[in-house]
């Protein structure tokens, strides 16, 4: 049997295959960011059909300028951590563990009902256009460059997200610091073009991460994962590369294990996408190089190749997206290829929601009927 089915140990967590559930934007709660009844059927049922580790989507952390787009769930209050606590008891009862991703959007804000105004380490907009499968909005909002205690407040609400996770009962959080999104943003010469001790070198704009990072360890419990979803490209530029390169990227790597990450998450439009400057290299390898860290994987893995993934990167587990919402049963559908879907795009139209995708099915299943 392929190695993906082998056993996984994480931070005092056992698993008993190396599939994981991506975070994949659901944009699915309540107004007031209160995690839905019918968000707990759909992580209920990834659990359920033999994937031991979830991912939650993005979840906004204060009540300040987090939010990136409407009806995302957030963890900033007590009714928001109530709702997630459900979800959770659920998915553990279904024999799955829970990771909350804590996401900050920074200045790739599309929609947040607490401001007007996002804030960025610079006032840079994003590239390209905001995403339509999230809300139809104009166009990016011009965001303010953070001051001193705009970093206080981002660090305060990271912190009271990681105590409010293991009040809900997850199992560990992954600070998201990649796909444009704010601690990305830090790492990105586009978007931080500060010229004080957060911008410039890589170890200046790795500064504020770092700091994340042994905030939320201080915060954890022991057996509280903590780890980090890191990459180069954003969800409107594709092409984005540090400046530095491989060289860049293991600071980065060294850095956040010295901090006391548990894992990092790798993310790429193809797993084995060979994009850093001056390398002949994929992220994930240059992980495993200069660091025994453990890792997540992600980007394109499907029936066709995950056994190959498996076996190139032996310390990581594998996060699907596109493959899991085809198949929330794929690790148990993968043993028998032929009856693995393709994801239908218009299950996530006209946006990415959890009714327009049970609208789908439900009329999907009428027609196989």
């Amino acid at each position: 049997m392929s190695s993906a089915f082998s056993d996984f140990h994480l931070k005092g967590h056992d698993f008993d295959n190396r599939f994981v559930v991506a975070p994949m934007t659901r944009t699915s709660a309540q107004a007031n960011g209160v995690p839905s009844e019918l968000m707990g059927d759909y992580y209920e049922r990834f659990a359920k059909g033999g994937f031991p580790l979830i991912i939650t989507e993005g979840t906004y952390t204060d009540q300040e300028a987090s939010q990136g787009y409407e009806n995302q769930p957030g963890i900033s209050d007590a009714p928001q951590t109530d709702g997630w606590k459900k979800i959770v008891e659920r998915v553990h009862k279904a024999g799955g563990k829970m990771i909350l991703q804590l996401m900050h959007a920074g200045s790739q804000f599309q929609y947040n009902r607490f401001t007007d105004t996002p804030i960025a380490p610079s006032a840079v907009k994003p590239k390209g256009e905001p995403l339509s499968l999230y809300g139809d909005v104009p166009g990016w909002p011009e965001p303010k460059q953070m001051e001193e205690h705009d970093f206080d407040i981002v660090m305060n609400g990271f912190i009271g997200a990681v105590n409010r996770a293991q009040e809900a009962g997850f199992d560990g959080v992954e600070l998201h610091a990649a796909n444009g999104y704010l601690l990305n943003e830090f790492l990105s010469d586009y978007f931080n073009q500060r010229e004080d001790k957060w911008g410039g070198s890589i170890e200046k704009r790795l500064q504020f991460v770092e700091m994340v990072v042994k905030a939320a360890k201080s915060a954890a419990d022991d057996d509280f994962i903590v780890g980090i979803r890191l990459g180069q490209i954003t969800v409107t530029d594709p092409d984005y590369q540090w400046p530095g390169g491989a060289e860049d990227w293991e600071k980065i790597v060294s850095h956040l294990a010295k901090a006391g990450v548990d894992y990092i998450h790798t993310t790429d439009t193809d797993v084995m996408r060979k994009n850093l400057k001056d390398s002949d290299k994929t992220l994930a390898e240059v992980v495993q190089e200069v660091s025994d860290i453990a890792l997540i994987v992600n980007g394109n893995i499907s029936e066709k190749n995950y056994e190959h993934v498996a076996a190139h990167y032996p310390n990581a587990l594998l996060a699907l997206g596109k493959k899991a919402l085809a198949n929330p049963d794929f690790p148990e559908r993968v043993k028998n290829p032929d009856q693995v879907k393709d994801l239908d795009f218009a299950m996530l139209q006209p946006k990415a929601t959890l009714e327009n995708e049970w609208k789908w099915r439900e009329q999907n299943e009428e027609s196989a009927s």
